[in-house]
This record gives structure tokens, C-alpha cells and sequence, in this order.
């Protein structure tokens, strides 16, 4: 008998593209919505062998066949581990590291290379940035600082691109990094105070787990560069709410490129700020909706980390990327 996959939420059924054919001796695929109205709804999650979501709680059916629970991402702060069936293994997945790390220096250029002004400008016949003149300047990342909070995935895909821009590379890690070809000092996250003044531009990639809520606050902008700019494509949480809208309102730090937020949209409200605060109001944040490992790079690298996830359960061969290993 085929097993049945369920594609549980809009997030998970990107992934479901084709998967059948991923997948051998092939599959029953359903796609359900996030959430489960019906009584049919509820009974094809209750019978499902493998579940490919970012949630799991107590509002949800109990799956008592489950044998595999994948998260189609790295994150599982929605997945209560604790009420998952003992014969499920829980696996997560990455290949977001090649767009995050794309993403931040796209932010990063833009801060350096006006492509988009000087083009504006010239429309209009004004030849700002033209060579030949000191007050016509523009700047470069050569030789300039990144640092980055977490050196897990993400971490090591910027750090690599940084060398290629002949960057120096500061890192904080909760362990010691010792990569000479890609690192130039490191510290470990006792270090903090010694951290955050090293760098022209931080990415904050750390998870969001008790230890690292609110480890960049106020304290971490007073001591950063004046001109730093913070690159949040982590967890919102990681840096405190409060502390980073008055480090910018106050121009005490240079700027910030915010991807992960404070508030999201539900299915009743898709329409909404993602801060109590009022950063929209600011002209030195730049705002993006979650977006920076959303490619379709990334969709086929997870797909294919699923499926082999799943291929390697139905033979019964260990998984990889487990979170949680199956209760013997």
C-alpha cells in the first residue's frame, strides 16, 4: 500500500510539486490547509504516514501512524516535540544558505554601489557619481568588516562570499570557530562586549531559542560603529523590539535591513505591520516581508531533502537532519 503524504498549510505545499515522483514505489499525496475544518480534513491528517509542516500542536488530530514529521525549513519552534507520536522521526531541512546569503549582500551593494539614484538622476541629465571629481564619490565593501552573530549554515555561506569581496570576517558563535581561511577573529558569545564594535555590517542568523532572545539590545548598539548596519535574517526576536527602533530612530547605528519580524499575517488578517512600533515611519530601515531564503533554489533543494528523507524512512534507513529521533 502507497503511503500517504500530507502536505499539511500553504507553506508545506510549495514542496508538492511532482513529489511523487520523488518519491519510490511512489505515493498518495494530499494537500491539506493550514487549518482543518472538516471532519474529512481531520481524519486524512489522522491517518497520515508522512507530514510535511511547519506546525504541530494540540489543536491538531494525532497521527498514531506517523512515521516521519519533516519540517519543509530549519526552524521547528512551532512543532511541539513533546506530543509527537514515539514513532515519528522529526527532520528538518536547509538549502536557504546560497539566497540568505545572496540577499545580504544585495543590501549590503546597495548601501555602497547607487546603481538605482545615479540611474534616476541621469534621466533627468544630472551626472551625479560621474568619475573625475573627489565630491562625486561612491564607496566599496572591499576592506570593510562583516560580522556575523551565528556561524551555522547562513553564517558559513556569507563568510564565503565576504572573502570573494576581500571582506574581513568577525564572527560570535555560542562555540569556538577556528577557520583561518574564512574568519579573522572569532569570539564565543560571552564575548559579546568585544564583538559588536568589530564590524561595518552584522547579520544576525542565530536561532531563536531562550539564550539568544534579545541578545542584540541596547546594550549592542551602544556599542557598535556609528555607522553600522544590522542585518536581521534570523528571528525577529533575536534582537529586542524596542532597542533596535530607538537605535534607529535615534541614529545611533548607520542602519538596519530587517527580513524577520516581530508580527506576522493570519489567515483572517493578511494585511499587517509586522511591529507594534512604527518602523514603516523610518527612512533608515529597510523592510522586507520574510523573503530572503524564498527562492526557487531553495524550494528544490528542500524538495529533494524531503524526499530523500522520506525514501530513506520507507526503506528503513536513518534519516538525516533529524531533530528528534522515533521512540523505540
Amino acid at each position: 500500500m502507497s503511503p500517504r503524504i500530507v502536505f499539511h498549510g500553504e507553506n508545506a505545499a510549495c514542496f508538492s510539486n511532482d513529489f511523487e515522483k520523488l518519491v519510490q514505489d511512489g505515493a498518495e499525496i494530499v494537500i491539506l490547509p493550514d487549518v482543518l475544518t472538516s471532519e474529512a480534513e481531520k481524519e486524512t491528517y489522522r491517518q497520515a504516514d508522512i507530514i510535511v509542516g511547519v506546525k504541530y500542536d494540540a489543536s491538531l488530530p494525532k497521527p498514531e501512524r506517523l512515521s516521519l514529521f519533516h519540517v519543509p525549513g530549519a526552524g521547528y519552534d512551532a512543532v511541539n516535540l513533546d506530543l509527537m507520536p514515539k514513532g515519528a522521526v522529526v527532520c528538518n531541512c536547509f538549502g536557504h544558505d546560497p539566497a540568505i546569503a545572496e540577499y545580504i549582500f544585495s543590501a549590503i551593494l546597495n548601501r555602497h554601489v547607487p546603481l538605482r539614484d545615479a540611474d534616476e538622476k541621469l534621466r533627468r541629465g544630472e551626472w551625479a557619481y560621474w568619475s573625475g571629481s573627489s565630491d562625486r564619490l561612491h564607496g566599496e565593501i572591499c576592506g570593510e568588516t562583516i560580522g556575523l552573530l551565528g556561524f551555522g549554515h547562513i553564517g558559513k555561506a556569507v563568510a564565503k562570499r565576504a572573502k570573494a569581496f576581500e571582506m574581513q570576517v568577525s564572527v560570535a558563535n555560542r562555540s569556538p570557530v577556528d577557520v583561518p581561511d574564512l574568519v579573522d577573529q572569532s569570539f564565543t558569545l560571552d564575548q559579546l562586549d568585544n564583538f559588536w564594535g568589530t564590524a561595518d555590517f552584522i547579520v544576525v542568523s542565530v536561532p531563536l531559542i531562550d539564550a539568544t532572545r534579545g541578545i542584540v539590545g541596547a546594550s549592542a548598539f551602544a556599542a557598535m560603529k556609528p555607522n553600522a548596519v544590522i542585518i536581521n535574517v534570523g528571528r525577529g526576536p533575536t534582537i529586542d523590539e524596542q532597542a533596535l527602533y530607538d537605535a534607529l530612530k535615534t541614529h545611533k547605528i548607520g542602519g538596519a535591513v530587517i527580513d524577520t519580524w516581530y508580527a506576522y499575517p493570519t489567515s483572517d488578517q493578511r494585511t499587517k505591520q509586522p511591529s507594534a512600533l512604527p518602523f514603516h515611519e523610518l527612512d533608515n530601515v529597510v523592510m522586507t516581508p520574510h523573503m530572503s531564503g524564498w527562492t526557487n533554489g531553495t524550494i528544490k533543494r528542500r524538495q529533494h531533502t524531503i524526499a530523500e528523507n522520506v525514501n530513506r524512512r520507507l526503506q528503513g534507513r536513518d534519516c538525516v537532519n533529524i531533530v528528534k529521533e522515533a521512540a523505540h
